[in-house]
């Protein structure tokens, strides 16, 4: 109970200190332009004068970005969009290059109606509005020199979710806790040869390759992380090999994050750029996952996949082809499962540069669930949003059971904007499954595959580097599978009627 109190007292104190922060940074980011007084004479006003220091700040902070970027101890783990920003905290503070400082606030107002996993019943298929809080602070040694160190800690909360009902798990609350906390040695043109090498150690956060079945995660409120080993091997922008050996990092709530050798994660992954229009990565991943006390939850999967793919360009065709095949145990049943992936693409070279795009996504499900043999795809660590529909506390595909096709439609009206229209229709692959993790099962097939279909609008502007806005508004018509399901399956009441799901969030970062 005195813990409870003391992260009240300082939920409160971290959520007054982020909207001072946030406030100096909107100063900041809408800075972004030159502004007239920043040339003019010396003033004895004191406002032209703060305008003046923040605009001179400004300049010597971007001087670090683009190509004078100094890269971080985690930059060849994550995509680099999640630590190249502008760094206004350091400039303040005068540090020199080789010390790293970064805060980032993302806020995030969402809210759903006619919720639908079984663990919802209780609630009476009231309506879930949520407030989710993500806050980072990254500090980093070394510089661009061959011996880095990195610390990064995040606080995820939320808000407005005490009512029964209301949806919350460790997806979305993750407090005061260290994502990273890793050691890096990076040497370049290894004996003469050109290649680079970089070995990370600690705890650290990954993506690999299209992130799908491991990612740290974005759009989720919190992120997977993993400790343990990490080596890469590259030449330039061409071909690299990478392989690790981690414990995955079990969250927690309000405790800190732990680990445990009765869960290991380990795997390969290739990557070939040489040919721009045939991209190919090629990967295994192992699992030996034995924490939980429950013989028929323990996981031991070795997954081989690889993918094809083409950037998209104006004017051309794209595409991505992905397959992933599992074999193991999961419990005492063999398990043999597959994922798919196709996106089929283009461009036009019209003003707001229109891409069309077609998806379809099948992961297979379980033909008859307590039979010898388990079938459903297990996505490991990844990530879905992008791809699927947003995640947060909405959410409710997965890659596991699932039959999908769709299209959508991106276009950049202006600089800074993506804006985007998705629809998807939504299967079962196997009747007799669970559908992702709702809960929800009939084990008879009766209710059918048929989960309905969804319309997504999303629009994204970027104000800078440094500030962003997302909104996205989604309309699940729901299927034949929800009227069918009988009553033993624990739907909420009202959980077969449509849901609308909208969402708005501001992030920014100094």
């Amino acid at each position: 109970m005195k813990r409870m109190k003391e992260h009240k007292r300082l939920g409160g104190l971290s959520t007054v200190a982020i909207g001072i922060v946030m406030m100096f940074a909107t100063g900041i980011a809408l800075a972004d332009e030159p502004l007239p007084m920043a040339s003019s004479p010396p003033s004895t006003s004191a406002a032209p004068y703060l305008m003046d220091s923040i605009f001179a700040m400004k300049q010597r902070a971007d001087a670090l970005t683009g190509s004078n970027w100094i890269e971080p101890a985690d930059a060849v783990l994550i995509q680099r969009k999640e630590t190249d920003w502008t760094r206004y905290v350091r400039t303040a503070l005068h540090l020199p290059d080789w010390i790293d400082v970064g805060l980032e606030n993302r806020t995030r107002f969402e809210s759903y109606d006619h919720p639908w996993r079984a663990s919802q019943a209780i609630g009476n298929g009231q309506t879930d509005p949520q407030i989710l809080m993500r806050s980072r602070l990254r500090f980093g040694l070394g510089g661009n020199g061959p011996f880095r160190f990195l610390f990064e800690g995040q606080d995820a909360r939320v808000y407005l979710n005490k009512d029964p009902g209301d949806f919350r798990d460790n997806t979305t609350v993750n407090e005061f806790e260290i994502l990273q906390l890793l050691g890096a040695i990076t040497l370049n043109n290894v004996f003469g040869s050109g290649l680079r090498t970089d070995i990370h150690f600690g705890r650290m956060t990954m993506d690999f390759g299209r992130r799908r079945l491991i990612a740290r995660n974005d759009f989720r409120n919190t992120s997977n992380a993993f400790d343990g080993l990490h080596w890469q091997v590259s030449q330039g922008q061409t071909w690299r090999v990478r392989a690790f050996f981690v414990e995955p990092v079990i969250r927690s709530e309000v405790r800190l994050d732990e680990q445990t050798s009765k869960s290991l994660f380990w795997g390969s992954y290739f990557e070939s750029r040489h040919v721009p229009w045939f991209q190919v990565d090629a990967y295994y991943l192992g699992l030996n996952d034995r924490r939980v006390p429950n013989l028929s939850s323990h996981r031991t999967y070795s997954t081989f996949g690889g993918r094809l793919s083409k950037d998209p360009k104006p004017g051309e065709l794209d595409y991505e082809i992905e397959s992933a095949w599992q074999i193991g145990t999961r419990g005492d049943t063999d398990h043999f499962a597959h994922f798919q992936h196709l996106d089929l693409g283009y461009t036009f070279n019209f003003p707001w540069t229109p891409r069309f795009l077609f998806h379809y996504d099948y992961a297979s499900g379980d033909r008859q669930p307590g039979d010898s043999q388990d079938e459903g795809f297990d996505t490991l660590f990844g990530a879905r949003r992008w791809e699927l529909m947003p995640t947060g506390t909405f959410g409710p595909f997965f890659r596991t059971n699932l039959n999908s096709p769709g299209w959508r439609l991106i276009v950049n009206p202006a600089p800074g904007w993506i804006v985007q229209v998705k629809h998807r229709v939504w299967y079962l692959a196997q009747s007799q499954d669970v559908f992702g993790n709702s809960g929800l099962q009939d084990a008879t097939g009766q209710a059918g595959n048929s989960l309905g279909h969804d319309v997504e609008l999303r629009a994204q502007w970027a104000l800078s580097a440094n500030m962003d806005f997302d909104i996205g508004y989604v309309h699940w018509f729901k299927g034949s599978y929800f009227d069918r399901l009988p009553s033993s399956a624990g739907l909420p009441l009202g959980g077969n009627k449509d849901t609308d799901y909208f969402y708005l969030q501001m992030r920014v970062r100094v």
